[in-house]
Order: structure tokens, then C-alpha cells, then sequence
């Protein structure tokens, strides 16, 4: 029930048939591998990011999908290249929900908890350096999307 759950939570609602994936090298590995939890249109509705759609499809594999790592590429590729999220809106870390700082900068629930409890307690972030100081977060990780983030 938990995995059910999770997993219509993930997948938010879209009412296209599955029918109307776009072709490609992929689909039939993505169709084979998420009907058996869901509609498989529902996956495609997120439109994000490569680093998103890794995120997702790592979350589905500790849920229970099982795929090579050939077919995990191909979907991923095809996932990328079909379903690619719009252009990523900004997000401004001193001002933004933990939901926010979730989905806009692909951060774990713990670590945009982390970065609320910092601004809360030092103030406002005046750079990515201010940033980097967080408790839990990969420096590396912040650098790499330093251009989604305004302060």
C-alpha cells in the first residue's frame, strides 16, 4: 500500500493515454517497465530535468522496478529527450518552501528541511558560498545548479 501511495504521490495527475507517448528509442522499455504501478502517461507529466529524471527513476527502483542498466539509459534518454522540463524556473532560496527548494533545485526532503533551519537561524543567503555552509548539502551539488538560484 505504501509503494502504491508513493508512487501515485510521485506521478501527479495526467489524464493522456499512454497512446500518446512520443516515439523513440525507449518507449517500449518505459511502457514495459511503469504499467505494471501506473499509467505510464503519468510518469511523462513531471517534465524534468536529466538530474529529476535520474531522481525519479532511482525512487521507482527502490520501489521495486527492475531493469537492466541498458534499458534504464534508454529510458532515461528518452525520458530527456521526449519529456524535458520547461524552462526551469528560478529559485530564490531565501524566500522559497520546502516543496520549492525540492522539486526547483531536485534536493532531498532532509536537505531543503536543512536549508530552511539555516536561513531561519543566520538569515538570509547572500551567496552560493552562504549556501555551501548548510548542513547536509553537497557543495557540489549546490555549484551545479548555481544557475537556478537567486538570492
Amino acid at each position: 500500500m505504501k509503494r502504491l501511495l508513493l508512487t501515485a504521490f510521485v506521478f501527479s495527475a495526467c489524464t493522456a493515454g499512454a497512446q500518446q507517448l512520443a516515439d523513440g528509442p525507449g518507449r517500449a522499455e518505459l511502457e514495459r517497465l511503469c504499467k505494471g504501478c501506473h499509467e505510464v502517461a503519468r510518469s511523462v507529466s513531471l517534465r524534468q530535468d536529466r538530474d529529476g529524471w535520474n531522481h525519479t527513476m532511482t525512487k521507482m527502483s527502490a520501489l521495486g522496478m527492475k531493469t537492466s542498466d541498458q534499458d534504464y539509459s534508454a529510458i532515461l534518454d528518452y525520458l530527456v529527450k521526449n519529456y524535458a522540463a520547461d524552462d526551469i524556473p528560478r529559485v530564490n532560496v531565501n524566500k522559497a518552501s520546502a516543496i520549492q527548494l525540492e522539486s526547483g533545485l531536485s534536493l532531498k526532503r532532509s536537505q531543503a528541511a536543512a536549508i530552511i533551519a539555516y536561513r531561519a537561524k543566520n538569515g538570509d543567503f547572500k551567496s552560493i558560498d552562504d549556501l555551501k555552509k548548510v548542513p547536509l548539502i553537497e557543495p557540489e551539488k549546490i555549484e551545479s545548479k548555481k544557475d537556478r538560484i537567486i538570492f
